[in-house]
């Protein structure tokens, strides 16, 4: 099958290289010995019934069109895995500004919108429910990305180890501008139009992405925040910028339709706070009285391979903080997602590389049968190969499919 125009070919090649290297990959249950039967149950999360609590997680995958625009193939791939209690859409620019790798989608053009409409009216004609994860990358850019060849912006100067990922390969990472305290309120504006573009696409609701080392984690965190106006210094002023969005993008949808996304501990894009507990519990008791629908937070479970022992657990002073409905993600499976819901440490759980290699992820759940393999080197750009092509379960054809791309496991 031929590859999209060759200028996602060093794209592909960088993110994928750069995901083979990871310790984040997920160590995936490829063999369902017990029915997760909470996890198939419904439950509501603010006003959206849900047929289950298996979330979809937010993935990025740098298939969008010119102009930063959603395309056919995309909707096909959301529509394949409408059983999803709740499909996250992958992180979606607010602005041009927030743009950080090539070939990810936007919503804030006529074009884009119109784009995420067929990807809305496809996962809906299927059953399904979809929010849009509403993303501005801060200082995880390049000039080469940046309207007029701007630095990327961010609370303070504060330049992140490694390289960006740009059309024409890997560039080290420059030492953003620090906004200017009356430039906030533009960003602000920025979450809150393209909320309401994600509204006239047909959205059931919106996720602001608030982790993994983006803007809004930016301004969380003590080690990129050195700001000394009111969006610096205190942990109330830290909070201030996501509370501020959260409030405007509410304002937009109305309470029980906006999620918020948090990575307390997560090390991407080269993070760090001085005390993740009380930043973090600080951030969902802000949060707590706006009408969120919900909290998604990224916490790696112990035997995932992102967990790290040393690591702070925040989950708990989460849990006590926000008293509506909590997602919890990273490195789950069908066993580890029971449990967590057994404990009432959550209400639903996220699968990212599940639901990329099995568009049945909840068939599966629910026959406790065996899972395909991910294709790591398809996870971003390119074309239909890895991305929607992965098959359904077919129990006849388990043990006969040895010889294609994505190997089947064993029953």
């Amino acid at each position: 099958m031929a590859r999209r125009a060759s200028r996602v070919r060093p794209v592909a090649h960088e993110l994928n290289t750069r995901w083979r290297r990871s310790d984040l990959k997920p160590a995936l249950d490829r063999r369902i010995t017990t029915i997760p039967r909470l996890l198939l149950t419904p439950t509501t999360v603010g006003v959206l019934r849900l047929p289950n609590r298996m979330v979809m997680a937010p993935m990025t995958r740098n298939r969008a069109g010119a102009g930063n625009v959603p395309t056919p193939l995309m909707a096909t791939y959301y529509r394949q895995r409408a059983s999803a209690g709740l499909i996250v859409t992958e992180a979606t620019q607010v602005a041009p500004e927030g743009l950080g790798y090539p070939d990810t989608p936007g919503i804030h053009t006529d074009e884009q919108v119109a784009g995420w409409q067929h990807v809305v009216r496809a996962v809906h004609a299927a059953g399904g429910r979809i929010v849009l994860q509403l993303w501005h990358v801060g200082r995880i850019s390049h000039p080469s990305m940046q309207p007029g060849g701007a630095l990327p912006v961010a609370p303070s100067a504060v330049k992140p180890a490694g390289q960006a990922v740009t059309p024409r390969g890997r560039a080290p990472f420059v030492t953003p501008r620090a906004l200017e305290t009356h430039e906030i309120p533009r960003v602000v504006a920025q979450f809150a139009d393209a909320a309401r573009r994600a509204k006239q696409a047909g959205f059931d609701g919106v996720e602001i992405h608030g982790a993994n080392g983006y803007l809004i984690d930016q301004f969380l965190r003590d080690a990129t925040n050195h700001r000394s106006d009111r969006y610096g210094g205190s942990l109330v002023n830290r909070v201030r910028f996501l509370r501020e969005v959260a409030e405007a993008v509410v304002g937009v949808w109305g309470e029980g339709r906006v999620g918020v996304r948090l990575s307390p501990t997560s090390s991407l894009n080269d993070m760090r706070d001085s005390d993740p507990v009380q930043t973090f519990s600080g951030a969902a008791r802000a949060l707590a009285s706006l009408g969120l629908s919900y909290l998604h937070v990224v916490e790696p479970v112990p035997g995932s391979r992102a967990f790290d022992p040393s690591a702070p657990r925040t989950l708990a002073a989460i849990r006590a903080a926000f008293h509506g409905a909590l997602v919890v993600n990273s490195g789950f499976t069908a066993s580890t997602a029971e449990a967590a819901l057994a404990r009432r440490e959550a209400d639903l759980v996220s699968f990212g590389v599940l639901f990329l290699a099995n568009p049945d992820l909840v068939e599966r759940f629910r026959l406790g049968a065996p899972l395909n393999e991910p294709d790591r080197l398809t996870f971003y750009g390119g074309d239909a190969r890895g991305y929607t092509d992965y098959p359904t379960y077919r129990p006849a054809a388990e043990d006969v499919d040895a010889t294609t791309r994505k190997r089947r496991v064993p029953a």
